[in-house]
């Protein structure tokens, strides 16, 4: 097994790990470092990825051993999880076409970089971002002082 240091995500799935596998090795080329199974329904105990050189650790949730208590909160995940990658835009793609919603265009920021979000088919919100060069980065900081000035004006 890998030796892992830091923090990492550890998502939790209703029952899904396995799907959510196999759609972050097609959208984010995650390669599947193990899997543990756990009983005959299906569910994962623990799951380790790599996507570039960081680990996630995924799992299906299992009620009936925390209290009967679901463990994930239903609808959206207030967690997003960023990625620095070479082409934002065709991440992004890639995410959708895998089975993401866009929640934010890919679009020049104020603070440097590209960056956009998707939600994954499983409710975890993901964000990438890509350095822009010295003339986008300029480009965008002065659309966004003269959007702050309208919105001040307004």
């Amino acid at each position: 097994m890998a030796e892992f240091k830091g923090v990492i995500p550890h998502l939790m799935f209703d029952k899904s790990a396995a799907a959510a596998i196999d759609y972050y090795k097609a959208a984010l080329g995650a390669v599947e470092e193990f899997r543990m199974p756990f009983g005959d329904d299906g569910r994962l105990l623990h799951a380790a990825l790599k996507i570039g050189e960081q680990p996630l650790f995924l799992a299906d949730e299992f009620p009936e051993f925390c209290g009967g208590a679901a463990a994930l909160p239903r609808g959206r995940s207030v967690v997003t999880l960023h990625l620095c990658v070479a082409d934002c835009d065709a991440q992004i793609a890639r995410a959708v076409e895998a089975g993401a919603k866009v929640e934010m265009p890919a679009d020049d920021m104020f603070w440097g970089d590209r960056y956009g979000k998707v939600t994954d088919p499983f409710g975890h919100e993901w964000s990438f971002s890509t350095p822009l060069s010295a003339e986008r980065h300029e480009a965008a900081k002065k659309a966004w002082e003269e959007w702050q000035g309208q919105q001040k004006a307004a």
